[in-house]
């Protein structure tokens, strides 16, 4: 799943391991969920979004996502 937790954690300043200790996560998570390997839980989606001060719509690309997986189903 795409999202902007890379963009808004520097724009922030933050490190990985330092958000990751914000939202209680090893910092191997946060690079995961960078790299598009990993999916949040809705409940860590909802602490990253706390800490940069934005939706979880928003952090998340939930509208992009959607479509891209409507997409994929269309053509199925």
């Amino acid at each position: 799943m795409k999202t902007k937790v890379k963009a808004y954690r520097k724009a922030a300043g933050l490190t990985q391991a330092e958000l990751a200790a914000q939202v209680h996560v090893s910092a191997r998570t946060i690079i995961s969920i960078e790299k598009e390997q990993y999916n949040p839980s809705l409940m860590l989606a909802y602490r990253l979004a706390e800490v940069f001060g934005v939706s979880v719509e928003t952090l998340c690309c939930l509208a992009e996502n959607k479509q891209l997986e409507d997409d994929e189903i269309e053509n199925l």
